[in-house]
This record gives C-alpha cells, structure tokens and sequence, in this order.
C-alpha cells in the first residue's frame, strides 16, 4: 500500500530534527561600568538584621564597589558603628538586590563567583519573593560559611523555613570558593534544579516541596548578593561562640586587616 500525502508529511515532522526553545536575557550585568548600575541594582542599607548576623549593611563604596569588571564585597571592622535606628555594630558590609527594578518567574538565574575564606564569612546568592517571608518562597542558589571545601543550596517557605529539610551541601569537585565558579538554578514550573560549574548538584520537584507545604515558586522573584559575617547559620557550623557569635579571632583579625573580598563577574538571568 502506497503512503498517502499525510502520513508522509507526518514522517517527515518526526524525523526532522526538534528546534531547541530560544532563550531570552532577562537580566544581565558583567558590572562593566565605572560604578554600580544602580537602575539594576538596589544598595540595601540596615534597618535591622535576622539570624543574629553581626554586620550593619552601608551604601558605602568602603565595602561597596566596582573594580576591573567585577563587583566587590568587602567588609569592614568598624568598632561601634551606629545605624540610624541607634543599633551599634563593630563590622559593615554590603548587600545588593533588584527589588522594584527585576524581577522573573521561571528560568535560569546564575552567576560567576570568587568568595573568600574564613569561618563566618556569609555569602550568598539569592532570590526572594515580595511578600510576606517565607509564604513568598525563597530560592538559595548559593551560600557558603567561609569553608573553602563546599557551598550550599536551599528552599525556605511556608512549613519548611529555618532549619529546612530542602538543603544540600555539595563539595567542591574542582578548587575551592576562592576560585571563580558558576552557580545557577534552573527554575520551571515543577522542579528547581540547581547547578556548580553546570553540574547539577540538588534537585528539587514540586511534590517533595508540597510533602512540607505549599509550593511557593509560582511568583515573581528579585534577585540578592550580599555578605553577612556570623550569625546562627555560621555558628551551627563552626561551633564558635567567640569573640562574636560565628565568628572566631583568625576571622576577626582577617577582617581587621581588610584581607577578605566576595568578587561577582556577572550575574544573568535567562528564560525560554
């Protein structure tokens, strides 16, 4: 039986080779500019801190700035620095997000890093509804405690914030944090799937989410770098108790001596 026009036409679309979905940028930035891109960028300033962190956020380019294509983060030992709020601090350093100016649902949010070591040291990349904490979900793509050896990633909503139980530290397969490394997670509607160097490391579906609580990754969410130093986190971790909470003399004294740095190449976010 000879095939009609139809089903050869229908072999045909079988057997050709499937397009890949294009992606679209949603947000780049290779911080190419003399300073801060601040219709990008939000330059958080503290009006009070969680987790017990031991810093005060400035808008200052002491611990703030742009330098040979990249960003900077630098914290800074200040004894008894003072917020408008009258809250006293020994340590400033730097938070930045695109709150009000991007925001996405769905896609690929990633970032070249080189952080720093030196237990307490609290950097993160991040995105966050904007909302009501943690109802909004939050997405950890990476945090790390100033332990050379391994980064982490995380979800927080509702039933399942704090001490989550969607957490994963991965070790570093290739370095160290001081080297620069990728990190990204690809968000879709039913899974989060997070990345080291384009290894997934963490995947995360809808329904291991709902065995917690609801699923909170269906609304927009602004991106977030920052430092914090000590802390709750740091301290379930290196089990220091002083002379800050998280924070041990040898980091101090690095402080002290200006030596730590976070360093960001670019951030993008994509989607198809």
């Amino acid at each position: 039986m000879r095939p009609t026009l139809l089903a050869l036409a229908l072999l045909t679309l079988m057997l050709r080779p499937q397009a890949q979905t294009p992606e679209r940028t949603v947000f780049f930035d290779d911080f190419s500019a003399a300073e801060l891109d601040r219709s990008k960028w939000n330059v958080v300033v503290t009006g009070r801190t969680v987790n017990n962190e031991q810093q005060a956020y400035v808008d200052s380019p002491e611990v703030l700035s742009v330098r040979d294509g990249a960003l900077v983060i630098r914290p800074r030992f200040r004894r008894g620095f003072t917020t408008v709020e009258g809250r006293a601090f020994d340590f400033i350093s730097g938070r930045i997000d695109t709150k009000s100016k991007v925001t996405f649902t769905y896609g690929v949010a990633a970032a070249r890093m080189k952080l720093a070591a030196g237990a307490g040291l609290w950097p993160a990349f991040w995105a966050l509804g904007d909302g009501r904490w943690p109802d909004t979900g939050e997405i950890d793509i990476m945090e790390n405690v100033g332990d050379p050896g391994w980064t982490s990633v995380a979800l927080h909503g509702p039933g399942y914030f704090g001490d989550t139980p969607l957490v994963k530290r991965t070790a570093m397969t290739a370095g160290d944090v001081t080297g620069w490394h990728e990190y990204s997670v690809d968000w879709t509607r039913d899974a989060l799937a997070f990345q080291v160097d384009g290894r997934e490391v963490y995947r995360v579906t809808r329904a291991a989410v709902e065995r917690y609580g609801a699923w909170a990754y269906d609304n927009p969410k602004f991106l977030i770098l920052n430092l914090a130093l000590g802390g709750n986190y740091p301290q379930s971790v290196n089990k220091s108790a002083g002379p800050y909470p998280g924070l041990p003399d040898a980091t101090v004294r690095s402080i002290q001596n200006d030596e730590p740095t976070i360093v960001v190449d670019w951030v993008r976010v994509t989607s198809r």
